[in-house]
């Protein structure tokens, strides 16, 4: 809040917000339940996606939890996906769907980005687990990570995904149609500290992304996913289809991270969107694998899922790329649907009322503590007058920008994110 404006001033400004406020703003506001959700769409979403506008809140995954329950429960969801490491996430699902490890194992193990820690995405676990017991397993919810396996300090070596498609094939398939033997794999890798090293992040000559063996790499890589696609038919007679699902995800994983290190190793200046782009691209394929699988829902960033262009400024530098959730709609048409999450403050970051003249401003003057608005029915009212951009007081948390607000289908308000 700004020191010249006292809070009695502002709360009177957005007083008269809720005063002048068209009666047709406040009727696109509903309560946040599944049922009105659903309301947004002529057919189910075989994709819903569910973004925030920063990480690490437990009250927003709090609202998460309670929103995916009664979808799963009242309208058929059978997959809950999550911005985490797609390998890790496996140890996530074998927990929910047969009770394989335990929680604090799973928690601890099973999630990237430190999302392991939250009580939230812990209470989301258990209670997937709680709800899948007795269940056959065509009835049981699912989880998946749809990251790559990627931190902000670097990138995974791709020995794990590449010997674990290696391993599938081996055995299944006649041996002579295999690129390569275990053992060549192994000496292409190297050490994995040769693919980890977090120096690489700011000194592209230090990474191996160009090297010879990641070359060949990325040849084998691409040998050994066309080997998975053209014997399909015969490995789906003699493993099941989660297991041929999983060597799918082994094979996207290993070569999305083969690109991702050769995209590392650029010294242009079109590095960063190169690995921006293969990032959400990584996670667009996942989706894809998790949609094509069963109807999902899937949360993560904003950013990910807006079926916009992500933007963001890096050195002083504005970067742009295709997003998840663009590269998804643009193969799911009508079958992918984008919920944005947007809040009013986020006070211990910082982030006070909004300005009355923005998006979160007029949302804001809305009765209740959250509210879901029909989004495109908001546009309309809006015309043209678009609200002001609202500016961010913090780097950890991104406005909606006023101009994507016609491609949104609907938007969860939260006026105050306590802290938790």
């Amino acid at each position: 809040m700004s020191p010249t404006v006292s809070p009695k001033s502002l709360h009177r400004r957005f007083n008269d917000t809720v005063e002048a406020m068209p009666t047709d703003i406040k009727e696109t506001a509903h309560a946040v339940r599944a049922a009105a959700l659903m309301g947004l769409f002529a057919t189910r979403p075989r994709l819903l996606a569910l973004g925030e506008p920063t990480h690490g809140e437990d009250a927003l995954l709090a609202l998460r939890n309670g929103l995916f329950r009664q979808l799963a429960e009242e309208e058929g969801y059978r997959t809950i996906a999550m911005e985490s490491d797609c390998l890790k996430g496996l140890l996530v699902d074998d927990y929910v769907t047969t009770g394989t490890g335990t929680l604090d194992e799973v928690m601890e193990h099973g999630f990237s980005h430190g999302w392991g820690a939250s009580e939230a995405n812990r209470q989301l676990v258990r209670w997937m687990r709680a709800h899948n017991d007795g269940l056959p397993p065509s009835g049981r919810l699912r989880f998946a990570g749809i990251d790559g396996p990627l931190e902000m300090t670097g990138a995974a070596s791709p020995r794990q995904a590449l010997t674990a498609l290696h391993g599938y094939l081996a055995g299944r398939v006649d041996p002579a149609l295999l690129p390569c033997t275990a053992r060549t794999l192994d000496r292409l890798l190297g050490a994995d500290d040769r693919w980890t090293d977090p120096a690489v992040m700011t000194d592209p000559s230090r990474s191996v992304g160009t090297s010879s063996e990641a070359g060949r790499l990325r040849l084998l890589a691409d040998d050994l996913v066309a080997l998975l696609d053209t014997h399909a038919p015969h490995l789906l007679t003699v493993t099941s289809r989660d297991a041929w699902d999983r060597a799918c995800l082994h094979g996207r994983t290993a070569v999305g991270l083969l690109r991702y290190h050769a995209a590392m190793a650029d010294p242009s200046a079109a590095r960063l969107t190169r690995l921006m782009s293969v990032r959400d691209q990584m996670m667009a394929h996942n989706l894809l694998a998790v949609a094509d699988r069963a109807p999902a829902l899937v949360h993560a960033h904003n950013s990910h899922l807006q079926r916009e262009r992500s933007t963001v400024r890096m050195g002083g530098e504005p970067l742009q790329w295709w997003s998840a959730g663009a590269l998804v709609n643009s193969r799911l048409g009508a079958d992918y649907a984008f919920v944005a999450t947007a809040l009013g403050t986020l006070r211990h970051r910082g982030v006070d009322a909004p300005p009355p003249d923005t998006l979160e401003g007029l949302l804001y003057a809305l009765p209740g503590d959250r509210c879901l608005v029909d989004a495109p029915r908001l546009a309309g009212v809006l015309g043209r007058q678009l609200p002001a951009p609202r500016p961010s007081p913090w780097f950890g948390y991104a406005p909606l920008d006023p101009a994507h607000l016609p491609a949104i289908d609907g938007i969860v308000f939260v006026k105050n994110v306590p802290q938790t």
